[in-house]
């Protein structure tokens, strides 16, 4: 008797299993493959490092507000204040940022063909507006002066709608646009996962969570992230001072910043 129950145990096993791989087949039309490994690599932490989890800080590089502090580790989060005053050369925008990461005192690098993902929770407030121009509250760029953004997450009006975006900058093609206004003045989690490479080997992917429902989940394959060297990350506010009606004095927090090698 125990040898019959065994073989039935062991016959209804296996059918479940070879069920499940079948069931898995009609809908995909092969085996579930494994998840990628995910390695947290990076951790920004206020609390005990400060602006000293980032590679680097652009505050005011013009220093057209001098001994005005505009970012700063506040309690869980980090802060990023801009008023209308500040200027950056030439004259025409803004710039309060932080870039690339720093872990254990190491610069951490993005190479090509690499993905990583980032994941963090943002508060942008009701005086930080969209505009026609540009305003970006984070940017993927090759190290160095003058070179351009292979991706932004921007704030964008048109006409009287206000957006909020991620585009692959250099390629000129957006990931996904969604409505600004029910996002701002609490908190809502995003991540940004990119795979370095140029065209067509280029990927964005983009995910907004508010409250628990997930507002965006995009992807955009076949982009241009690449200019050659390596590839950092940036936060904070950059923007164009040419709409002036929608330049208020204003700031940018966030938290739980958290960077993954997807291997």
């Amino acid at each position: 008797m125990k040898k019959l129950a065994f073989s039935l145990t062991f016959l209804v096993m296996m059918s479940l299993l070879l069920f499940g791989g079948f069931a898995v087949f009609a809908r995909t039309g092969a085996l579930a493959a494994p998840k990628a490994n995910a390695v947290l690599r990076w951790t920004a932490d206020p609390v005990k490092l400060g602006l000293n989890s980032f590679e680097g800080v652009e505050d005011d590089p013009s220093q057209s507000e001098p001994g005005v502090k505009h970012i700063f580790a506040e309690g869980d989060h980090y802060r990023f204040n801009m008023d209308t005053k500040q200027r950056e050369a030439p004259g025409d925008r803004q710039r309060n940022e932080v870039k690339g990461m720093r872990q254990n005192g190491q610069i951490l690098t993005i190479g090509l063909g690499e993905t990583w993902r980032f994941t963090y929770w943002m508060y942008i407030p009701s005086t930080l507006k969209g505009t026609t121009s540009f305003t970006h509250i984070m940017q993927m760029k090759r190290p160095g002066q003058g070179s351009a953004p292979l991706m932004t997450m921007d704030l964008r009006r048109n006409g009287n709608s206000e957006l909020i975006a991620l585009k692959a900058w250099v390629s000129g093609v957006d990931v996904a646009t969604t409505n600004l206004v029910p996002l701002r003045n609490h908190w809502i989690y995003t991540e940004v996962t990119v795979t370095a490479g140029a065209a067509p080997a280029g990927k964005l992917h983009w995910k907004l969570v508010d409250g628990g429902k997930t507002i965006v989940d995009a992807e955009r394959d076949g982009v241009d992230m690449w200019l050659g060297d390596r590839l950092r990350p940036k936060w904070g506010i950059y923007r164009s001072v040419n709409d002036t009606a929608d330049l208020m004095n204003t700031y940018l927090l966030l938290k739980n910043m958290n960077a993954y090698q997807i291997q």
